[in-house]
């Protein structure tokens, strides 16, 4: 059974082809802000739903798929305010004084769509959540190290779990999987709905 990721975030990739799942790549192209500005007000978990349904929405119709079409998509919420990408080093670097030491939840949007034999079938969505606590001993030399790196600045909360911001990072409760981007645990919930196994995916060597 093929699986086609309607995103070009590495950390989704990387999440699946660690558990045994290489996809077929498709870039949404959505314009996120856009479609959340459309919505108007929305919580994190309805945010990151619409998103990721829209991304999935988004490449039916470009070329011949045959199996599951997964949108996602990720914010970080903290104090009641949500933050996705920032894209600029002054915004990272602000959002990072505000967080460490502190709590928030990642949200992560999935929306699957059943497009076996080439035709549109039904979707499920769901969203899996987690908190995230930062080490209060985060020095400022330290935010500025990282965000030259240029990590933070297109990732949602400018930080990973995965990767450089790993080491900032003292406690996450929930799905981690959930941080990254990609919960293997809910989609391999939202495929049974299907009828289809989890293995069933598996097209990948993992030494």
């Amino acid at each position: 059974m093929q699986l086609y990721l309607a995103s070009t975030s590495p950390a989704r990739l990387a999440t699946l082809r660690a558990v045994g799942v290489e996809p077929v790549l498709l870039s949404s192209g959505v314009d996120e802000d856009a479609v959340a500005a459309a919505a108007g007000p929305l919580g994190g978990p309805e945010l990151v739903q619409l998103l990721a349904r829209a991304k999935a929405e988004a490449v039916v119709g470009r070329s011949v798929i045959d199996g599951f079409i997964l949108g996602g998509d990720s914010a970080f919420e903290l104090d009641g305010e949500l933050f996705g990408k920032p894209h600029h080093p002054q915004i990272a670097r602000e959002r990072w004084r505000a967080q460490r030491g502190r709590t928030g939840m990642l949200h992560s949007g999935h929306w699957l769509i059943d497009h076996r034999g080439g035709l549109r079938g039904e979707a499920v969505g769901g969203v899996s959540t987690a908190s995230v606590t930062f080490a209060d001993s985060i020095t400022d030399d330290e935010i500025d190290a990282y965000i030259a790196t240029g990590e933070p600045l297109e990732v949602a909360g400018a930080f990973t779990i995965d990767s450089l911001g790993a080491p900032f990072i003292s406690r996450i409760d929930g799905d981690p999987h959930a941080v990254v981007g990609l919960s293997v645990a809910l989609l391999r919930t939202l495929l049974l709905e299907f009828g289809i196994p989890w293995h069933s995916l598996w097209n990948r060597v993992v030494l």
